[in-house]
């Protein structure tokens, strides 16, 4: 390989991608232009597909007003855009505490670590915080180091944990350099959960020997640290049985490995369990949270870990200068009260209920359309035919125009990511956007 796939529906250089920027008006593009001009490009093309003034609840607002309805949301929304509880809170710590030298501590930082630990699965119950998920995949990785005295990590092609480079060395996907081809560390990697059936046979029984594969790799290994993967796939929504996660459990155990969720996307609520690890079985060692903590607002992250980890207090797991933010902690503060009094993790079981009705109904209208799959509030559904990424990335734009934004996973899913306090007309009008969208491009 000499060049990296192609982005999932966040910059490219197809003809899509220019008919859609072609349709800009005149502003918007000027805007964009300057975004290309002052910005490191992240992708193969100027990163951004619009230019927006406005987010409020489950709508962006781009520059020519129109109202967009945000099923992407980089999965930091579960409470919608502008919170009026999160960002009153957010003020109100502004004006007593807006900053904490990590020499310090606070009752805001306290206050959360206190509640995440109550909330989180099993005996997790020691938190640290971090500016981002890729910093908090970079602390969770020293922890594991540290409390093992190994270095190697298992993970799974094709994965995702982050931009930072630590990040990016356990994940699967490559970083490349032009002339030099991929650049990876000695990360050890199995194949991700969408494709147990590829080599492993279909049903259950495809992930029972993806589990066994996993031990395998592990025995082989001897001196795995951690192994590091998503309790859902997320980009393309692919849930294992239970059993599968329980049986790679009691595999880290045999082996003296430490496995860590990243639940980074899919924390709080969004599965229809306030953590997605409630529905695999087992408890990890350390379980990585992100995104929506901050309330879709602030950029707040965390790891919350078994307390016996807690045995290296010499060593510098969680040197931020952001690590205690009252300002964040009182946003996460917020968020987590706004998921609780609204019952925002019910409601996530609700709108998976009616998401996957609209889905079958959207596939039975267009047969190259797959059965919906679901994961609470993350709906997805795979385009297949002869030129699928292509017809997905079609449908993107299409959807676009008409006024929905969703992003599209392992280059041919649909992936469908709404706040969980969505209204139900908003809900169910973006469902007919889709419909329209995927109309638009039948054979």
């Amino acid at each position: 390989m000499s060049e990296p796939a192609a982005a999932e529906g966040d910059g490219n250089r197809s003809a899509a991608r220019t008919n859609w920027s072609a349709k800009l008006d005149p502003e918007t593009r000027a805007i964009l232009d300057e975004d290309a001009a002052v910005f490191l490009h992240q992708s193969l093309s100027t990163p951004c597909l619009d230019a927006i003034v406005g987010a409020e609840g489950a709508e962006l607002i781009d520059v020519a007003g129109r109202r967009i309805l945000d099923f992407h949301g980089n999965s930091v929304h579960q409470v919608g855009y502008g919170h009026p509880r999160v960002v009153a809170a957010i003020k109100d710590a502004i004006d007593v505490l807006p900053f904490s030298p990590r020499r310090y501590t606070n009752r805001y930082a306290i206050d959360l670590a206190r509640r995440l630990a109550d909330l989180a699965p099993g005996d997790l119950g020691k938190v640290l915080f971090a500016p981002s998920g890729s910093a908090a995949i970079g602390m969770a990785l020293k922890l594991a180091r540290y409390a093992t005295g190994r270095h190697k990590t298992l993970s799974m092609w094709d994965s995702f944990h982050g931009a930072n480079l630590d990040a990016i060395s356990v994940g699967g996907e490559a970083l490349f350099q032009r002339g030099a081809g991929p650049l990876l560390s000695g990360a050890e990697h199995v194949p991700p959960l969408d494709l147990a059936a590829r080599f492993f046979g279909h049903g259950e029984a495809a992930f029972d020997r993806l589990a066994d594969y996993i031990d395998y790799v592990l025995s082989l290994q001897g001196d795995v640290a951690a192994l590091i993967a998503e309790p859902v796939r997320w980009t393309t929504v692919v849930k294992p049985p239970v059993s599968f996660w329980r049986q790679v459990r009691a595999s880290c155990d045999r082996n003296g490995t430490l496995l860590v969720f990243d639940e980074i996307p899919s924390c709080l609520g969004r599965t229809g369990t306030m953590f997605a690890s409630e529905q695999a079985g087992c408890t990890p060692d350390i379980l990585v949270i992100g995104k929506g903590l901050g309330g879709g607002i602030m950029p707040m992250a965390a790891i919350i870990a078994r307390p016996e980890l807690d045995v290296v207090p010499q060593a510098a797991i969680g040197h931020y200068t952001h690590e205690k933010s009252p300002v964040g902690a009182a946003a996460g503060l917020a968020t987590l009260g706004v998921i609780e009094d609204e019952g925002l993790v019910a409601r996530a079981r609700e709108l998976e209920r009616i998401g996957l009705m609209h889905l079958d109904q959207i596939a039975r209208r267009h047969p190259f359309l797959a059965e919906g799959r679901s994961a609470g509030a993350m709906l997805a559904i795979a385009v297949e035919g002869p030129t699928p990424a292509e017809t997905a990335e079609a449908i993107l734009y299409a959807a676009l125009e008409r006024g929905l934004s969703f992003k599209i996973g392992g280059r041919n899913v649909i992936t469908l990511c709404p706040p969980l306090n969505i209204p139900l007309g908003q809900f169910d009008r973006a469902f007919a956007i889709l419909d329209e969208a995927v109309a638009a491009q039948a054979p």
